[in-house]
């Protein structure tokens, strides 16, 4: 089985001819997409819903997902080259990337029965898994100081609690949520006794979703849980050691949207390069000055940099 994502390599990167034909691939389906769709996504604060269908279509959203779940079986730099591919191409991979790395908690830490429930239906299209409910209000990014709890009574657990700037609820069927299984106090590490469920919010019963406006077109929420009642299958992994769990998603998140910010920078150094050598002032083009030339090739130099850093990651 390939690797997937957060799996770290000691070997570096290497571009191959199936990262070529993924390219190629992704900038077919983002050429159905132009610059117009986009600016009127923003203006109307709309989430991208019929480029998320063409990327699911094609396959390119369950590309980390072994192929005995339905996916393409493909490691972790291949979805950078996807994402990557996405931005570079003028569009934008943060409506759907979730679906990539999210998903791996539950590829590497599921049960077999869960796997297979849900991996095929994600890969499909049918499942949208975009949703991954860790921040708070009074936490921020000390997850370990969290404060939503999921206490098992009976044959459930209860949660209560808040969430705050969750991405992708209302687009999604499926959350990764992670909540304190055991009091903070009774334990001897902080990072002991958080666990992760996988949420259908299709039935989810004593959740509240609060959309939150931003200054980007970014559909992002605040949850409040009162009540809601998960039963024991729901539970991804063992009880208690959700924090590394967590932890290794973020490992992939974090290279996935570098590889975003690096196809964002060649698009930038494109389309200054571009208007550097249309534009012309007194006669001559802006690009023939040295004042615009080295900007440009810094930028270059920087993103290239950049990409340098995530193939090593």
């Amino acid at each position: 089985m390939p690797p997937g994502p957060g799996t770290r390599s000691s070997e570096p990167l290497v571009l191959t001819e199936t990262h070529e034909d993924l390219r190629r691939g992704v900038r077919e389906v983002c050429s159905r997409f132009p610059n117009e769709y986009w600016r009127d996504l923003d203006a109307g604060r709309r989430y991208p819903e019929e480029f998320v269908v063409a990327m699911t279509a094609a396959g390119y959203l369950g590309a980390l997902i072994p192929e005995e779940y339905g996916g393409m079986g493909l490691g972790l730099s291949a979805g950078c080259v996807i994402l990557g591919e996405v931005n570079r191409s003028g569009a934008n991979a943060g409506p759907a990337h979730a679906q990539m790395y999210t998903m791996g908690t539950l590829l590497r830490h599921g049960s077999e029965e869960q796997k297979r429930e849900y991996l095929p239906k994600i890969a499909r299209g049918d499942l949208r898994l975009q949703a991954f409910g860790v921040t708070e209000p009074e936490a921020g990014t000390d997850t370990t100081s969290i404060r939503t709890s999921a206490m098992r009574e009976g044959d459930h657990y209860v949660v209560n609690g808040r969430k705050i700037y969750i991405s992708r609820v209302e687009q999604s069927d499926l959350m990764i949520l992670l909540a304190r299984t055991a009091p903070l106090d009774e334990v001897e590490k902080r990072s002991s006794g958080l666990s992760v469920f996988l949420v259908d919010l299709r039935k989810a019963e004593g959740l509240t979703v609060r959309p939150r406006r931003v200054m980007m077109n970014n559909a992002t929420s605040e949850l409040v849980f009162d009540g809601m009642r998960l039963p024991p299958e729901n539970i991804i992994g063992e009880e208690g050691k959700g924090f590394r769990y967590i932890i290794d998603g973020m490992n992939a998140e974090r290279i996935l949207i570098a590889a975003e910010c690096v196809g964002d920078g060649r698009w930038f150094v494109e389309k200054a390069t571009e208007r550097a050598c249309e534009r012309e002032v007194f006669g001559r083009r802006i690009g023939e000055n040295q004042g615009v030339q080295f900007p440009i090739a810094r930028a270059y130099a920087n993103v290239e940099a950049a990409s340098l850093m995530v193939e090593k990651a």
